[in-house]
């Protein structure tokens, strides 16, 4: 990829500071630069509805601290021995001590909720409180961990709380216009390595744009570069969580402004055993499975490797994906088709409905009558599979692991006779760190360490985790960095020789397309007889819209959802919970597993037209 010169491009539109990414540090970086007077230009690769990035995904955990000086310790021992960049972190850890009052300050959060004080012991969060006490401080034997917390800034967990509101700080401003489905595809330079502008594909042209004062770079990571995920992470394959649309061309474009890059070999993963999820289709997400699934890790079931073989004690609690090694935790060595193997016994325990987080999950398991064939259909080598099924049966029979110290009394011993079964799984991804190395002013940095003119980062593109990852972070630092790089590119700069000269041709955006600008086209529903529109703003996506129709008794005939931006499972949610809603005419049924906030949102917007049906 080569980058442009500002001497042989004609641009098209002249903004102040150019965000590109709109996710959670784009968003911030964008509202704070027009806060500062600038005009912006935001724009996201993805369509209207799918923006958000993987701050949308999140569980919408903030780190923070008691305490500035313990918050050092931690951070100083979460990242060692790897290198951290004083600065950095000393601005990273400020930012974590003032994280409640920039939450009350900038996004008008009345009272953000501490995990320990809230959260920890509240009975709404029964399924996943393993999870959230396992996440709330991960490293409790680092020094000054005693002092970490998490914030929310609604009671509630991956229910895109954080993400709604700093998309409405956006939309709110004049001063911020929003481009959708429009990837950026070069920096545009000039002749002394300051960055000017930035050549963008607007619907289906390409643009070049001005920026007078800077460009943020906020783009996430490469979770969805096959490429980059085999050059970087050594891995063959990995099943993101968050979104499709995080494809690393932040890296691409730092690279053409000669930038320095870091942290690319660190990732974070969550999930099922050490941060898995069961096998997906290329391009689609991973389900998220976080409760505490007992078939997974107690009885006769172990996760084999390539080969066949146990390579992790199945009931170690993963710390986003790093399980302890020698010392240290780091991410396992990633393999191309990891399964979970069982037999009938344990098989019967993943039917049971009771605590089960994924009924359907037995639709997908590969049966066969002898570990022989097994190994066959898993591409096991079929003598390592059968030693290590008698090593593990040998384990259970002494109620002692002496290949990887899983807890002796949670293995049973296998059936001598088939069936055995196995589940295909693939470790998960929820996000890169690796990008462009910034400094305490988020400024992005050349070979020599030295800022490369009016280049600014923030988010996931080059953060700050240079080792082992602390729940919340990745969110604080998207606040944090979005804040500094926004203010910082917003600032006036001297003005590049020649490029003031220039008549862009001031493009005008389409007014049907609704792609260009951010202000939201609000449509117009119609209802007729025995129809009402219901909205809800519970979903992960924007606003959900449906029409329900009742006949002349208000039994529930039909559920039409209207609008929604919901994706993964919710998507599928959408497709099957209407029709239930129907057929058991209520609003009130059980929420599709992994879509809670799909289903409550549904729910939310059906009562409410129902409630003027009455």
């Amino acid at each position: 990829m080569s980058r442009l010169n500002k001497d042989n491009v004609n641009f098209d539109k002249n903004y102040d500071v150019i965000v590109l990414g709109f996710g959670g540090a784009g968003a911030t970086a964008a509202r704070f630069a027009a806060d500062e007077g600038a005009k912006v230009l935001l724009v996201d690769s993805a369509p209207e509805g799918y923006e958000g990035g993987n701050t949308r995904y999140a569980a919408q955990m903030i780190s923070t601290t008691e305490d500035y000086g313990s918050e050092k310790k931690y951070f100083a021992a979460l990242t060692k021995p790897m290198y951290a960049d004083q600065e950095v972190a000393d601005t990273f850890v400020e930012g974590m001590a003032n994280m409640s009052t920039y939450l009350q300050k900038y996004l008008n959060v009345e009272y953000p909720y501490s995990y320990k004080n809230d959260f920890l012991n509240n009975p709404k969060f029964g399924p996943f409180h393993k999870a959230l006490v396992d996440n709330t401080v991960e490293y409790k034997e680092l020094p000054g961990s005693e002092k970490h917390d998490v914030l929310g800034v609604t009671l509630g967990f991956f229910d895109a709380g954080l993400w709604k509101l700093l998309r409405k700080e956006v939309l709110k401003r004049d001063n911020i216009d929003v481009w959708y489905s429009s990837p950026a595809k070069h920096l545009i330079m000039d002749n002394d390595n300051n960055v000017v502008g930035v050549q963008i594909e607007h619907e289906h042209v390409l643009r070049n744009i001005t920026a007078n004062n800077g460009v943020v770079l906020a783009t996430g990571g490469f979770e969805n570069n096959q490429e980059m995920i085999e050059d970087y992470l050594g891995a063959s394959k990995l099943s993101p969580l968050g979104s499709l649309y995080n494809k690393g061309i932040g890296i691409k474009l730092g690279a053409e402004a000669g930038a320095q890059m870091w942290h690319m070999n660190n990732f974070e993963s969550l999930g099922m055993l050490h941060g898995m999820a069961f096998k997906t289709e290329p391009g689609t997400q991973g389900r998220l499975i976080l409760a505490d699934w007992k078939a997974l890790n107690e009885g006769s079931v172990f996760l084999a490797g390539d080969d066949g073989s146990r390579y992790y004690p199945e009931d170690e609690t993963n710390r986003h994906g790093h399980i302890y090694s020698h010392g240290y935790w780091k991410v396992p060595q990633n393999q191309d088709h990891p399964h979970i193997i069982f037999d009938q016994k344990q098989y019967e325990k993943f039917a049971e409905k009771e605590g089960n987080p994924a009924p359907n999950i037995l639709e997908k398991v590969i049966k066969a009558d002898t570990l022989e064939e097994l190994a066959e259909k898993i591409d096991a080598k079929v003598d390592v599979l059968k030693e290590t099924v008698a090593d593990f049966n040998k384990f259970a029979e002494d109620k002692h692991d002496y290949a990887y110290h899983r807890n002796g009394e949670s293995l049973t011993a296998f059936d001598e006779q088939g069936p055995y079964y196995a589940l295909a799984v693939q470790q998960t991804v929820l996000n890169t760190q690796g990008g462009p190395r910034r400094n305490s002013r988020a400024e992005i940095l050349d070979s020599d360490n030295q800022p490369i003119g009016h280049l600014y980062s923030a988010g996931e593109l080059g953060g700050v985790s240079a080792g082992r990852y602390q729940a919340g972070e990745n969110l604080a630092e998207c606040l944090i960095f979005g804040k500094i790089a926004g203010q910082n590119a917003a600032i006036p700069k001297q003005k590049i020789s020649g490029l003031e000269s220039y008549k862009c041709k001031e493009t005008k955006p389409d007014a049907e397309s609704g792609a260009s600008e951010h202000e939201e086209k609000t449509p117009e529903f119609t209802a007729g007889k025995n129809q009402y529109i219901g909205t809800s703003d519970e979903g992960m996506g924007d606003t959900m819209t449906v029409r329900v129709t009742v006949d002349d008794n208000k039994n529930i005939k039909n559920v039409e959802v209207l609008k929604q931006s919901e994706s993964g499972i919710g998507a599928d949610a959408i497709k099957t919970i209407p029709k239930e809603m129907v057929e058991k005419n209520t609003y009130d049924v059980d929420a599709v597993s992994g879509a809670s906030a799909t289903g409550r949102a549904l729910k939310d917007a059906v009562k409410k037209a129902i409630e003027k049906a009455n």
